[in-house]
């Protein structure tokens, strides 16, 4: 049997089941997939998507460094930056540009310190 890679789902702390959901949903528009709790008042594991981009966030202590970075892919990523400009979120106003090694980019942090650059390549 061929060897063969599936896509990756990075891992994302959170430390605000409140202030996650504020960014990754209602300003970045993902949308939930799961979520798991040990028991209760236990930290929350939560598996969000948008189309075919995964990713999980976690409030488990070791699950995952705060002030990651990772890069995610997008079709059409300048009307994406200019959408999530006119949400006037107060937290984050993206910028966007043209670069060398993609057509367009834009970063944003969330508000535990995580960079998610999203670009579309030439």
């Amino acid at each position: 049997m061929a060897i063969e890679f599936g896509h990756t789902i990075p891992t994302l702390r959170i430390f605000s089941e409140e202030k996650a959901r504020e960014f990754y949903l209602d300003f970045l528009g993902f949308e939930v997939t799961f979520e798991h709790r040990y028991g209760d008042d236990f930290p929350l594991f939560m598996g969000i998507r948008r189309g075919a981009c995964h990713l999980h966030l976690s409030e488990h202590h070791g699950d995952a460094c705060p002030g990651s970075a990772i890069s995610i892919e997008v079709k059409g990523c300048q009307e994406y930056q200019e959408s999530l400009l006119a949400k006037d979120y107060t937290y984050c106003k993206p910028g966007g540009e043209e670069n060398e090694w993609h057509a367009w980019e834009t970063t944003v942090r969330d508000p535990f310190g995580n960079k998610l650059t999203f670009f579309e390549n030439k």
